[in-house]
């Protein structure tokens, strides 16, 4: 009975690793169309967001596979603990040698002590590093802008006041009027979704641009049937903002992200590779798909 019994708890511990294994590293693949008249034909966007220093080379092959013509990195790329970093600045290299990409910080990154250090390692590795800064892609003979805002929300303590009501989000509208500048289609790279229109003050959805792409809440880390996303930073319980597309316009789309942080396992929340493809068409009002 004892070996039985033995034999019922290894057997079932195995499953459960299987299960948690399979709920962690099986990649799923989203699409969003939004059609516009700023492009012309069609251009393919790859969001990779928070990986969390996971070197996860299925999401490279992925990657591969579908060809971009840019790639958006929204942020928590890298842990606080700056775990696995010669590998992810390898897996940087590899992506910029796919297509350029266009990066911005999350609040991990915020917490590194090394942090200007890793900024410029990530630069040499190819990627565009974006803190509070515009830059124009210019790709398929047309150009698209992109904000890349630095946020630096990481203090602990200002997961405190947040949960308190009582933080101050910084005012980015100097950055959004420099980006309002240009005619071209406008992307803002921002890694919390709550603030593109949960915030009181200074949100984002108030100014002229055209899709906002975020990570951050990991999809709600458990997605429960007929709940949906459980728990999101910077949101609480049952966050608006942790998967999919919202606004019309300005646009926000989120991803479920790539990686885990503190909390080390997904349930019902595969990661997520986000693509997003403009397309050259008159825009309709259910133009986000």
């Amino acid at each position: 009975m004892p070996y039985i019994i033995a034999c019922t708890i290894a057997a079932l511990l195995i499953l459960i690793y299987i299960f948690c294994y399979y709920q962690n590293n099986t990649l799923d693949v989203s699409e969003y169309e939004i059609k516009t008249p700023k492009i012309k034909g069609e251009i393919k966007i790859a969001v990779v967001s928070d990986l969390h220093s996971k070197p996860f080379y299925k999401m490279l092959k992925k990657v591969r596979d579908i060809k971009p013509d840019i790639i958006a990195v929204t942020g928590d790329y890298i842990n606080d603990k700056c775990k696995n970093e010669q590998k992810m600045l390898l897996l940087a290299q590899e992506l910029a040698n796919t297509a350029p990409v266009y990066y911005i910080t999350g609040n991990h990154e915020r917490r590194l002590g090394n942090f200007d250090d890793i900024m410029r390692r990530l630069e040499k590795a190819g990627f565009r590093v974006l803190l509070n800064k515009t830059a124009l892609c210019r790709v398929k003979s047309q150009e698209i802008a992109f904000l890349g805002l630095d946020e630096n929300q990481a203090d602990f303590e200002d997961y405190k006041a947040r949960k308190r009501g009582t933080f101050k989000y910084k005012d980015m509208s100097p950055y959004f009027a420099e980006l309002a500048g240009h005619s071209c289609f406008k992307i803002v790279l921002s890694h919390y979704p709550e603030n593109f229109c949960l915030v009181k003050e200074n949100n984002y959805c108030q100014y002229d641009f055209d899709v906002q792409l975020s990570g951050h809440a990991h999809g709600g880390q458990f997605i429960l049937p007929f709940i949906g996303p459980i728990f999101s930073p910077g949101q609480g319980f049952l966050p608006k903002y942790a998967r999919g597309a919202f606004g019309n316009p300005p646009r926000l789309i989120v991803s479920r992200g790539l990686g885990n942080s503190e909390f080390p396992l997904r349930l019902f929340n595969h990661p997520e590779l986000v693509v997003l493809k403009l397309t050259g068409e008159k825009e309709h009002p259910s133009s986000v798909q």
